[in-house]
């Protein structure tokens, strides 16, 4: 598991960020089909990774072996009771620029989810429709 985030300083931190719940919940789902920790190389985003855990969204440089340049941590998801909320967490910065690569990295991670989402996707069985039978009130 990367680690890496939790060692270096940062340049900034933000807590009480929110991210939007169309995000979240599709990064929670893809880590509970594909994997505890999953590392996708969105395109737009030359030398840049993004690795997703339970517990930290990280997008690393692999060009400078892996060195953090934002994350998402600390979600505040532990009670919740709706799905289409934002959800807060602790937004760490660690590269003079990242918050320009923020936005363009979770919009570009959504359509590497849904695709890897779609290939692992059971196939689908045809299912028979029961008729409902009513019950009688006498």
């Amino acid at each position: 598991m990367y680690s890496r985030h939790t060692e270096i300083p940062t340049l900034d931190v933000r807590p009480g960020w929110l991210v939007e719940a169309r995000y979240f919940n599709q990064v929670r789902r893809a880590l509970a089909r594909l994997g505890p920790e999953l590392r996708l190389s969105p395109p737009g985003l030359k030398h840049l990774d993004l690795i997703l855990q339970r517990d930290a969204w990280v997008v690393v440089d692999r060009v400078l072996n892996d060195m953090p340049v934002v994350a998402w941590t600390a979600f505040h998801a532990r009670g919740r009771r709706s799905l289409h909320r934002p959800i807060a967490c602790e937004l760490l910065l660690f590269h003079a620029m990242a918050s320009m690569v923020m936005n363009r990295t979770l919009a570009a991670m959504e359509p590497e989810l849904t695709t890897a989402l779609a290939i692992t996707a059971p196939a689908q069985t045809s299912g028979k429709i029961l008729p409902f039978q009513p019950r009688s009130c006498a």
